[in-house]
């Protein structure tokens, strides 16, 4: 299984204070020391270690022919590879001594303002911004602690054969269309019109992720730090209304409970299942189900949430897991290397269908039919970002668990009382009481 760093923050969220009671220490005499880029390939060696949440890529030794090509530039590292289960907790439990790898993704359980104590610098925004996407994610006192290899967009993974059989030959432009969409196939077609995966949990996440695509907003992630995510037409109501009518009207699954992440692909690629709300990193894991099962991979499609802004679709663009180096690693010279080399020539992005973090690359196949309808593809100004990160702890709201959703989805399907306007104001209320709060 791939999940990526949205999905796998759900472990984080209100562990901060236990991780850093742990870990002021540690940063020590090498606080804001730098991983510089080496001059000479040939120059670099040493043993590094790689933590990676990429289990199956590990197992399946794709990591190892990664390395293979990385030596055949630098041919005096040797790349060793820790493959973590439940990357977040374990990485946690690691960063409280000095021993978490040579190179790491970094835990969304870090504080922002505290990434000088555990990774090296990689250099100044203003002098990677000009290559890279996503480096204000980041940034910390104008220097840059992590690179993420691959953006990524939320959006609906669909049936394409089955949408067609439904009537369907256009994207929906509103929640109301994209219900009514939904309605239609469950009455033209055999397939279930959407599937929550439940009881996975993490994919329930993924909602939050609609935050910016509504109103076409690149504050979005300013709005939380200052705003009601639940009022009357901000995004996060927009997303979890629109799930909580998918549910309500009976257009999901009829047991939530029992639903199952893994067999959900080879269901959506056999048109068992029609719709689910992922993100691009994916597509290919359906494309692959879908040849596993005898299906067309082409059948599996990729649609932006139902809402325009002068009539043009958006979708927010966002880093995955940023990888750094160490502080204390022996070898950050041979740890830059392995970030450069993975980020700049792996291939990685193309293999995952991904987008480019270089800023001059093309976009991958997947995303060719947004470019043909014209979706506005936006990054997220993230300088409020370690605020909204402190008040969803501070209120125990949880936007990147997936607890409050699933209570959501157990009031849509009549599990638990309650009214949908009561339950999203209660959220409202805990959060703007939690801004009042947070830092002081």
């Amino acid at each position: 299984m791939h999940m990526n760093r949205r999905t796998t923050l759900a472990t984080a969220v209100g562990a901060a204070a236990l991780l850093l009671a742990g870990c002021t220490g540690t940063g020590g005499s090498t606080k804001g020391a730098d991983a510089k880029a080496p001059a000479d390939p040939a120059k670099v060696s040493g043993t590094i270690t790689v933590l990676t949440q990429r289990t199956d890529l590990v197992q399946d030794g794709t990591m190892d022919r990664y390395a293979a090509a990385f030596n055949r530039t630098y041919p005096k590292v040797k790349v060793k590879f820790q493959a973590l289960t439940n990357y977040e907790a374990e990485v946690k439990i690691r960063m409280n001594t000095e021993n978490y790898g040579d190179v790491l993704m970094i835990p969304g359980v870090i504080k922002k303002s505290d990434y000088p104590k555990f990774f090296a610098s990689l250099g100044t925004r203003a002098e990677r911004s000009k290559k890279y996407r996503f480096t204000g994610f980041t940034t910390v006192g104008g220097k840059v602690y992590g690179q993420s290899p691959i953006g990524v967009t939320p959006g609906f993974v669909y049936n394409k054969r089955v949408w067609k059989q439904a009537g369907i030959t256009r994207w929906p432009t509103t929640p109301a269309e994209f219900l009514a969409d939904l309605k239609a196939i469950k009455q033209k077609t055999g397939a279930v019109p959407y599937y929550t995966n439940f009881a996975a949990q993490w994919p329930l996440t993924s909602w939050t992720f609609v935050n910016g695509s509504v109103h076409c907003d690149t504050g979005a992630t300013t709005e939380l730090a200052e705003g009601n995510p639940w009022a009357q037409g901000a995004d996060l109501r927009v997303g979890d209304t629109l799930l909580y009518d998918i549910v309500h009207q009976g257009l999901a699954e009829n047991d939530p409970t029992t639903t199952n992440w893994e067999a959900s692909k080879a269901q959506l690629a056999k048109g068992k299942i029609a719709t689910q709300w992922l993100g691009t990193w994916a597509v290919i894991q359906f494309q692959d189900a879908a040849r596993k099962a005898g299906q067309n991979p082409d059948d599996i499609g990729f649609m932006p949430f139902p809402a325009q802004v002068d009539g043009t679709f958006c979708a927010v663009v966002g880093p995955d897991y940023n990888q750094a180096v160490n502080v204390h690693s022996p070898h950050k010279e041979a740890a830059r290397a392995w970030i450069d080399w993975f980020t700049d020539k792996s291939g990685y992005d193309k293999d995952n269908l991904a987008i480019s973090p270089l800023k001059d690359a093309p976009l991958p196949t997947v995303l060719k039919p947004y470019e043909d309808a014209g979706v506005k593809l936006i990054e997220l100004d993230d300088t409020a970002g370690a605020k909204v990160k402190l008040i969803d702890s501070e209120s125990e709201v949880g936007i990147n668990a997936p607890d409050y959703r699933q209570k959501l989805v157990d009031l849509a399907r009549g599990a638990r009382k309650g009214s949908l306007d009561d339950f999203l104001n209660d959220l409202g209320k805990k959060w703007t009481e939690a801004q009042r709060t947070a830092g002081s």
